[in-house]
């Protein structure tokens, strides 16, 4: 390379850094996130610490520099080395931190800061200033650092001295871009960090956010928090004068602070016409010491039901809800209206948000705790009936260019692409203002006309910068009061209040929901927004530079060429976000709120990088466009530059495009860091095999000094074979020193295994043949295969181990749950059932499931066929299964017994919920032993897998005296190897499987029978 390491392109403490990922996820205060939302936005720990340690040399690669002279020209001298200007401030920074701050820094910091500080320690070793500056990043990734002043002024001199080491001039910073910058949290890391930041995206509501993050934040600071306080309770003021009348207070003085509504249809039973109420659940509050629910009571002759509220409820007291599936069961009748009628039904009525049920009110009282539920009165209906007849007089006066209500069209769903997320047309809700019910219509169109209202009187008394930020607040608060206002809002039974619509990435349909009252002070509440948007203006810090935001296509992007030093974007995924459909919801009120906003009726979406079947944009589409992001990339990153590209999608064949696209646009990949930045029981995790992290992938211009592209450097074959175990043997035990395996691990070696590939324009073999992309990969996944099977079996013993047991122990590694027992998510953040989806959510699939292609690859690394594995595995489509034990018994013990574990469904005990990326088995706690109670003693299998399997059999059915003449007589136990691989999978097996306690159960016997 032509120019010295990051640090990044040599280590990075992602253990840790994950660890401070992680924790983000729960914080709330001071965090952007509670601006406003935004879809998969990178945690800014991580982006904190990845942009410091790319753009901070490496020492230890820097002094090699420094000994060929302090400064040293490269190519045509366009840039200049100057490597003891950022040793010597290294230096100088982590000294004085070690003397000056020790008491801020971590526990797994401190044993080497107070070396440094004792003299025990000198850092005119770079190796230890390496560490220490790696120390360092991974301190300031913890949230807790993010705004103190001494880490930040740290990190900007450490930049700033980088930047001048590396070429740049003395009044200059880095320039870091996302042109897919989405949320803004890597542009906002790269000011917080001492750099300049361009941001740009295609979706103005995008681009909207990074302005008031990048631009009106540092500008005005603490000013625009107190600025949007004061007018948002002038707003909640006035409005609340207009809208008071229709959410009025009980005559006992209670205050209601939320209405729960229920879409209904008339039963199609024969003779009966009833009206349902579509309800899930009838449970209001259900905790530990508090327990409301409700009690249909049918009303036959009313055509109706009526209800009671149960205090103190019981299970036993609470009947199921009306709609499972989309199918409605009446209660007076007890008929079932298909899903299909209920679509019908709904379509016709715009999905009948205007005609709902109102069925519980819920209130507060001034001298008591707690929440209070009692049925609707008619002082209730009554406001109700009052807000449609206002909204409609509202609607005939109106004159304004928009219509006063929102009603652009909402996004279609179908398909297999991203347009799954989106299932509301088929129950009538074609257009924005379907999704909310008439009160809420009209609450949402006051704040809106009084946001106008107060940009007009901002101008008045401040400069017109300010005006433009503090009414960009308020218009922002509109889309987030739509959020917890619309009749896609569920009641959430634990927390007793309403909770926002984008708790997942999708507008599903929602039968029974919760109204907020927006002049109260609960959730749903005006006050609640103005109070939650000033306090993280006020605290997200505003210490840095103000940045560049851009309106731009990532495809076509604006920068001059090698105008920048670093590269830092989270581009989209295929279909997994559909970013421009979800921010239309935010976009209709936007432009009603704030003039001037855009004039786009829609956010655009002819350019927008994704794959979508009702668009008609496919897979090699996305490809396409995304390699034209990156050869931009390319294009603007200086030959000195470097870049940073996350990707955590979950098929082989996705890594493959992206990477390829990567080298196709001229970059070198040197090196790739997964950074654990999710909850694993997230929504998109769960049943399915997504990654645990998302793998940084780093990335250099494969260019000349002079910025042209290297097109003639010819690698040789043999040379790049020989070269890459090497890599993946140096790489791999780095990563299980932090924790990462499996998935994880594997994707993160694409990293330095590519970079002995890419470095070349092309490789050739013998022949002159150039070698594929895809060629290598194999060769890449043979590699990564065999470096993880010597770290599973560390004894030679093992190396004789058949086929089978080398697959199964790979396989189980790739899915790496290990004995961490994670369970599913199981604090109601579960996924609001939709009926467009058929399959059957509860059906359990026993095997450990990968994508075919990941197991092919694995497989064929290992020397294995998998058509030929199938006593081991079963292929189905494009996924490949690891027969669990139980479904091995036929294989294990012959033909005699088929029935007596797979052949068999007994009544069993429901599983507990596993980790994702490998399904449930079947076998139950309850129900093994009688199930295996006639297995007979085996003849020993033919493999060492076999009869491992074989013994945990006999262990699981209670066969102890067959176990011990199976191990003892048979002679089995005598084989060094079974023992060793039972001690293997046992720290494979997920923990809390059958599998795991089974060979638990057998090595506890080892010692019992003398082995």
């Amino acid at each position: 390379m032509n120019y010295p390491k990051r640090l990044i392109e040599v280590d990075l403490p992602i253990a840790r850094i994950s660890k401070h990922a992680r924790r983000e996820k729960s914080i709330r205060h001071g965090h952007i996130s509670t601006l406003h939302i935004w879809w998969a936005r990178r945690p800014l720990a991580a982006c904190r610490a990845v942009i410091c340690a790319s753009l901070w040399p490496d020492p230890v690669d820097l002094s090699a520099w420094m000994e060929r002279g302090e400064e040293i020209s490269v190519g045509d001298g366009s840039v200049i080395i100057r490597p003891k200007r950022f040793l010597d401030t290294a230096r100088e920074r982590m000294t004085a931190w070690a003397k000056q701050h020790l008491g801020k820094v971590s526990q797994e910091s401190y044993s080497r800061f107070i070396a440094i500080q004792k003299g025990t320690e000198t850092l005119d070793d770079p190796f230890a200033l390496q560490r220490v500056l790696l120390d360092f990043i991974a301190d300031f990734a913890n949230w807790d650092n993010s705004t103190d002043k001494d880490y930040l002024e740290t990190a900007r001199a450490l930049t700033q001295s980088a930047h001048e080491a590396l070429g740049g001039e003395p009044d200059t910073r880095p320039l870091v871009v996302d042109p897919f910058a989405g949320g803004g949290s890597i542009p906002l890391e790269a000011l917080r960090v001492g750099a300049d930041a361009f941001a740009s995206d295609l979706n103005p509501v995008a681009v909207l956010l990074n302005k008031v993050v990048l631009e009106y934040i540092p500008k005005y600071g603490q000013r625009l928090a107190d600025e949007v306080r004061k007018w948002g309770a002038w707003i909640k003021q006035e409005a609340e004068k207009e809208l008071a009348e229709f959410y009025p207070k009980d005559p006992d003085g209670a205050t209601p602070i939320a209405y729960l509504w229920a879409r209904t249809i008339q039963c199609e039973g024969p003779g009966c016409g009833a009206e349902v109420p579509l309800m899930r659940s009838l449970w209001l509050a259900k905790k530990e010491k508090r327990s409301v629910a409700l009690r249909i009571i049918p009303n036959p002759e009313q055509r109706r039901v009526d209800f009671e509220i149960i205090k103190d409820a019981k299970a036993n007291d609470v009947g199921e809800g009306t709609v499972r599936r989309g199918s409605a069961t009446c209660p007076c009748c007890g008929y079932t209206t298909p899903v299909a009628s209920v679509r019908v039904q709904l379509k016709a009525r715009k999905g009948g948000a205007h005609d709902a049920r109102l069925f519980v009110v819920v209130t507060t009282h001034a001298h008591e705790q707690g929440r209070f539920y009692r049925l609707p009165t008619d002082a209730d209906l009554n406001a109700v009936r009052a807000a449609v007849t206002e909204l409609e007089k509202r609607k005939a006066a109106w004159t304004g260019e928009l219509s006063l209500v929102p009603e652009e069209l909402t996004p279609r769903g179908g398909g297999s692409g991203a347009g799954r997320a989106f299932s509301q047309r088929n129950y009538g809700m074609e257009q924005f203002c379907d999704l909310f019910t008439p009160r809420q219509l009209l609450s949402l169109t006051t704040l809106g006309r009084y946001v106008r209202e107060a940009g007009q009187r901002l101008v008045k008394e401040h400069d017109a910068g300010l005006a433009e930020a503090v009414q960009t607040g308020l218009a922002l608060l509109i889309g987030k009061q739509g959020d917890l206002g619309n009749s896609l809002c569920r009641w959430e039974q634990n927390a007793e209040c309403p909770r926002q619509l984008f708790g997942r990435q999708a507008i599903p349909i929602v039968w029974d929901f919760a109204e907020g009252v927006v002049t109260g002070d609960s959730s749903g509440a005006w006050n609640i927004q103005i109070a939650n948007q000033s306090n993280a203006l006020a605290s997200v810090g505003s210490a840095w530079d103000i940045g560049t935001v851009s309106a731009a296509d990532a495809a076509n992007h604006p920068l001059p060429d090698n105008a920048v030093k670093m590269l830092f974007t989270d581009p989209p995924y295929y279909d997994a976000v559909p970013y421009a459909d979800l921010s239309d919801f935010f976009h209709v009120w936007l432009k009603r709120g704030l003039p001037g906003y855009t004039n786009d009726e829609l956010t655009p979406k002819a350019n927008e990088c994704i794959v979508d079947e009702v668009k008609g944009k496919d897979k090699a589409y996305f490809e396409r466009t995304m390699g034209q992001a990156l050869a931009e990339g390319q294009r603007f990153v200086s030959p000195e530059g470097i870049g940073v590209v996350v990707f955590a999608h979950k098929s082989t064949s996705g890594w493959e495009a992206q990477l390829q696209a990567m080298i196709n646009a001229g970059w070198i990949v040197t090196g790739s860091w997964p950074v654990d930045t999710e909850c694993g029981s997230r929504l998109r995790a769960m049943n399915s095999a997504a990654l645990a992290s998302s793998v940084h992938i780093i990335v250099r211009p494969r260019e000349n000094p002079d910025g042209s592209l290297r097109t003639n450097d010819i690698g040789d074959w043999r040379d790049v074979l020989t070269e890459l175990p090497q890599r993946i043997h140096s790489w791999m035990p780095r990563l299980a020193e932090e924790g990462v395996v499996g998935a994880d691990a594997i994707f993160a070696c694409l990293g330095p295994a590519l970079e002995v590939f890419s470095r070349y324009s092309r490789v050739e073999k013998s022949s002159g043949e150039a070698v594929t992309l895809g060629e290598y990969l194999e060769h890449v996944w043979a590699a990564v295969s065999k470096e993880a099977l010597s770290m599973i079996f560390k004894d030679p013993d093992t190396a004789s181990l058949e086929p089978d047991a080398r697959l199964t122990a790979m396989w189980l590694w790739t899915l790496g749950s290990g004995n961490s027992n994670t369970k599913a998510n199981d604090s109601g953040d579960s996924e609001e059932e939709d009926p467009d989806d058929e399959s059957d959510k509860t059906a359990k699939v026993s095997g450990f499931i990968l994508e075919f292609d990941a197991a092919r690859k694995i497989a064929q690394g290992l020397g294995v066929h998998l058509e030929k594995a199938t006593s081991v595995v079963e292929v189905t489509g494009s996924t490949a299964k690891l027969l669990s034990v139980a479904e091995r018994v036929k294989h294990l013990f012959g033909k005699d017994a088929e029935g007596t574990v797979a052949g068999k469904t007994p009544r069993k005990k429901k599983p507990p919920a596993q980790q994702s990326l490998f399904a449930e088995l079947e076998a139950a706690e309850s129900s093994t032993k009688a199930e295996l109670g006639e297995v007979k003693g085996p003849k020993p299998g033919i493999t060492v897998l076999d009869r491992l399997h074989q013994a945990m059999i006999l262990f699981a059915a209670g066969r102890g005296e067959a176990l011990k003449r199976f191990l003892v007589e048979e002679g089995i136990g005598n084989d060094a190897r079974f023992w060793k691989l039972a001690q293997s999978l046992t720290a494979l097996y997920p923990g809390g499987s059958d599998e795991k306690r089974w060979v638990d159960g057998v090595l506890a016997r080892k010692k019992g029978l003398g082995f």
